[in-house]
């Protein structure tokens, strides 16, 4: 699969398409990292104005430099899971709820598992079918959590690493130009 990837992208450079045009995303850095090492080989310097990485590295990219457009600003900063985990302990804390029913690693989880599927706290709060499924697991305050963490971020300006996903998703579909 990289091989024929590398050989296509060499081959739009070589019929004159321009690096900073070709959008080439990964899974992995290594694998990234492998790709554009094989393309230089053979296009030369132009390899290191393409657009190659993971989706999160590449998706950071274009959020800082669109920030504004969704809100941020260009120096935000990227929780990794335990800055993630740390503000939902504190947020869990505040509210006075059971850390035993509210384990930070499972609402984390939970809120990863909306955003991957583009649901945001206030889309997730209208439906009555996810407060009615999270009051019959005994957690009915997780929308109420979820809203507080996407909140606290904002105005930390910080996204985690779904957000880089979610956002990016969303900036693309609200301003096709970019």
């Amino acid at each position: 699969k990289t091989r024929v990837l590398t050989y296509k992208i060499a081959y739009l450079l070589e019929q004159g398409y321009e690096p900073w045009n070709i959008l080439a995303l990964t899974f992995t850095n290594k694998a990234a990292r492998e790709m554009k090492e094989r393309i230089a080989r053979q296009v030369g310097d132009r390899a290191r104005y393409l657009w190659m990485g993971t989706f999160h590295s590449i998706f950071s990219r274009i959020l800082r430099i669109e920030s504004q457009s969704i809100g941020f600003s260009p120096n935000f900063t990227i929780y990794d899971s335990a800055d993630s985990k740390s503000l939902l302990k504190s947020i869990i804390k505040e509210m006075q709820l059971d850390d035993k029913v509210y384990k930070s690693s499972a609402v984390q989880s939970r809120i990863s598992n909306a955003k991957n599927h583009l649901v945001m706290p206030a889309a997730y709060n209208a439906n009555s079918a996810n407060y009615a499924d999270d009051k019959r697991h005994n957690t009915p305050e997780f929308g109420r959590i979820y809203e507080t963490y996407c909140k606290r971020c904002r105005e930390a300006n910080a996204m985690d690493f779904d957000d880089l996903l979610v956002y990016t998703a969303f900036l693309f579909k609200q301003r096709p130009d970019v």
